[in-house]
């Protein structure tokens, strides 16, 4: 999609929609005589967080969607009453049962309506829960798993409960709504939400609800994994990949290539290749398996941050059947999460792939993906890696 019209419809889906077709109301009756006339009633006050800063700081949100579950980082910094807000609507169970109602596909997606808690008024989703807080600077750029407010066109003193999600970068939208959280988990989630069926003004045609938000405590930043051991205590440790045609278990060499094996250990324990492929089959020769490209989902920005190139580390082990090695392209040294099982003896391997594990347990399992019917080196029907699970003996 070209980028200025991605923008545009971003732009169009944030706006409340207006809600269309409703009745002319009767002229009012003319009061008594001896009554006086009735007031206009009083505006709505714009809410102000009983909250203090502290109270807020440090807290997360946890959505429970049909899709899955979303983790935001709740950001009151420059956004104190659209955190107070949404906190206080979370925990009065405001935004159970309501739906993401509009949905641009790899953009951005928008949610938090009451009235779409209710089917009937699908018709008027988007103008409801509005004009409650007035702008505040916000924490930051419309980059990806930021959480906004929805407002009402022309009026930036108008968000409410609304709010919308950027699965890509919005960089357009700065400062013109207000920032107030940001996805830490579940970014795969709020991509595949905004892949959901649509019409052409972009309201979601499935029911996608918020089933529940909780509020709590964030925890403690993640320590690095596998950093301390000895090679001997990093032999200890097995993988377990489980499959869609049965489970492989893998017996670590760190002996050979501890930097390797640390590094493995770390992505499996973080789900990286969680949800991969067996891309690539090559009978008498080997089965392939942890490209991130042929993940359904996208990866959240903490295990992202753990895929970095390795460093080869060669060593004497021969690739024999059931030995385990990383993958790379022409660089050596480009190797990152994709690795390969070998089913045949294969010198021509030895010295230039990192060997890194071997098959203790799951040959038959090895043997039959082998035997998958491919359409040259890709599988026809998708064998998945749908874990790995890192146990200690």
């Amino acid at each position: 999609m070209h980028r200025a019209l991605a923008i545009g419809l971003a732009a169009s889906l944030l706006l409340a929609g207006t809600a269309t077709g409703q009745m002319r109301p009767a002229s009012p009756a003319k009061p008594a005589a001896q009554k006086p006339a009735a007031k206009p009633p009083a505006p709505v006050a714009l809410f102000t967080t009983p909250l203090s800063l502290s109270a807020m700081t440090g807290k997360q949100a946890v959505l429970e969607t049909s899709a899955g579950r979303v983790v935001l980082d709740l950001l009151p910094g420059n956004a104190p009453n659209h955190v107070g807000y949404f906190i206080k609507l979370a925990q009065d169970g405001a935004y159970n049962g309501t739906t993401f109602h509009r949905l641009i596909k790899r953009g951005i997606i928008q949610g938090g309506d009451p009235l779409s808690k209710d089917p009937a008024k699908a018709a008027q989703y988007g103008t409801g829960g509005l004009k409650m807080l007035a702008f505040e600077p916000g924490a930051g750029s419309h980059v990806r798993g930021a959480v906004s407010s929805v407002l009402v066109p022309g009026n930036r003193d108008s968000a409410g409960s609304q709010f919308f999600i950027c699965v890509t970068p919005q960089t357009a939208l700065d400062g013109q709504f207000t920032v107030f959280a940001r996805v830490v988990e579940g970014i795969g989630v709020v991509t595949q939400i905004s892949e959901a069926p649509a019409d052409e003004t972009g309201k979601a045609t499935e029911r996608i609800e918020i089933r529940s938000v909780t509020i709590r405590d964030a925890p403690p930043p993640a320590t690095d994994l596998f950093v301390k051991e000895s090679p001997a205590e990093l032999a200890q440790f097995t993988a377990v990949l489980e499959t869609s045609m049965g489970n492989i278990t893998l017996a670590m060499m760190p002996d050979r290539a501890p930097n390797t094996v640390r590094a493995f250990l770390r992505l499996a324990s973080a789900g990286v290749m969680d949800g991969t492929a067996f891309h690539r089959v090559v009978p008498g020769f080997m089965i392939q398996t942890g490209y991130l490209g042929s993940k359904k989902t996208v990866l959240d920005d903490g295990p992202q941050a753990l895929v970095k190139p390795l460093a080869p580390e060669f060593n004497d082990a021969r690739h024999e059947p059931g030995v385990v090695s990383m993958a790379h392209g022409d660089d050596p040294a480009s190797a990152t999460t994709s690795f390969f099982i070998v089913t045949a003896t294969s010198p021509a391997l030895d010295g230039k792939y990192t060997a890194f594990a071997r098959v203790v347990d799951g040959v038959s399992v090895v043997a039959a993906i082998e035997k998958v019917p491919c359409d040259g080196e890709t599988p026809r029907d998708r064998v998945e890696l749908r874990r790995v699970t890192v146990t200690r003996r």
